[in-house]
């Protein structure tokens, strides 16, 4: 099909279900469209402005991301996760983190793994001295720490599970008492990154995440109905 006979629209729609798929993506993990509920594709494309065209677009790379399941003759639902789902998803994390730190501990930069530790301190300030902050989203220590392993492949294996953890642990991301320690073991993890010692830091990874994971699970539990 030559330039000039390619329909016209066609670059405009895929603008159109990015641009969706970013926003429904946000929208569903910061709890605005909440685990289970279903996703109304009248409402939302008059919400987002859109044609249902790009919305159902959309909603189907959010399908294959794992974040919604379609659910036949009843419609799309925004994932909801049991604890063994949860389980299984940290266990693959760990897989990928704590390769991707001993990567880091072999091959990163020493000015990238400074800029880690900065990191860390203007986190740390954010906080406060109150016990009740909550550990920020931005930046994101995991995200730094998958790239000093300058493996994209890893890097966005990374990214999908972490978008389907963040979802179903969404209840317990942002609790203040859990954040000290979680910065205080990040601050291990960088210690033996610094040192070079990527058997030492993955160790350290793996019993952080566990902590997570342990501390998601208690909440998920708690929630569910007796």
């Amino acid at each position: 099909m030559s330039e000039q006979s390619r329909p016209p629209k066609l670059g405009r729609v895929a603008t159109y279900a990015g641009q969706s798929l970013e926003v429904l993506r946000g929208m569903i993990l910061d709890g605005t469209l909440a685990p289970a509920e279903r996703l109304n594709e009248v409402h939302l494309s008059q919400a987002l402005g859109i044609s249902r065209g790009p919305l159902r677009e959309a909603i189907q790379r959010l399908a294959s991301e794992g974040l919604v399941e379609a659910v036949p003759h009843r419609g799309v639902y925004v994932r909801s996760f049991s604890a063994r789902e949860l389980s299984d998803l940290y266990e693959l994390r760990i897989a990928l983190e704590t390769h991707a730190v001993r990567l880091a501990a072999r091959y990163a930069p020493q000015q990238r793994i400074d800029e880690l530790g900065s990191m860390l301190d203007e986190t740390e300030s954010s906080m406060g001295v109150h016990a009740t902050s909550a550990y920020p989203e931005d930046p994101d220590f995991h995200a730094r720490l998958a790239r000093l392993a300058a493996n994209p492949p890893l890097v966005e294996a990374l990214t999908d599970v972490g978008r389907r953890i963040r979802l179903a642990r969404a209840r317990s991301a942002h609790q203040p008492r859990r954040a000290r320690t979680a910065l205080d073991e990040h601050r291990e993890i960088l210690a033996a990154l610094v040192a070079r010692d990527g058997e030492g830091a993955a160790a350290k990874l793996e019993s952080h995440l566990t902590s997570s994971l342990n501390n998601a699970l208690a909440v998920l539990r708690a929630a569910e109905p007796d």
